[in-house]
């Protein structure tokens, strides 16, 4: 019972959100449901990977011991930077090239510039794309109608 509880405040007060999502990516990014929207609605358009790999370079830039530094960057790199990864990234040659030759000795900055990449990528792509989708104009509907009902798509 106290989830059920839980679940609906979580939704009312996330539907409020929901149109503050529209103001700017970060303020989307920073919250919980806005960022499983916009997960869902890349998903949809097959390009999860560029928040995928947003969201481990954020992770990333938080790690403390060296050695966890060295196996993130190499687990990032194989995952979405090297060629055929199984989540690869859609970033220029230079950008690539330069992570792939400093890979083997990486700092907390390594990823920062293929970070900016995807970032301006979905801001000015995927972001506007989001705002006019289904998956978003159903969270504001409900919304302006004020139903307090279970609103996302996808939970």
């Amino acid at each position: 019972m106290p989830n059920s509880k839980k679940n609906c405040c979580f939704h009312r007060s996330t539907s409020r959100e929901a149109m503050a999502w529209s103001q700017s990516m970060d303020t989307l990014l920073a919250n919980k449901a806005g960022l499983d929207a916009f997960r869902t609605f890349l998903k949809s358009e097959f390009s999860e990977e560029n928040v995928e790999f947003w969201l481990a370079c954020e992770d990333f830039k938080k790690t403390k011991s060296a050695e966890k530094i060295i196996s993130k960057a190499k687990m990032i790199y194989s995952e979405f930077i090297q060629a055929d990864a199984p989540k690869e990234i859609n970033i220029d040659f230079s950008t690539r090239d330069l992570i792939s030759r400093n890979i083997s000795e990486p700092t907390l900055r390594c990823f920062d510039d293929a970070q900016r990449l995807i970032y301006s990528l979905m801001a000015k792509d995927s972001f506007p794309r989001f705002l006019k989708s289904e998956i978003y104009k159903k969270l504001i509907n409900s919304r302006q109608n004020g139903n307090p009902k279970k609103w996302l798509p996808f939970l």
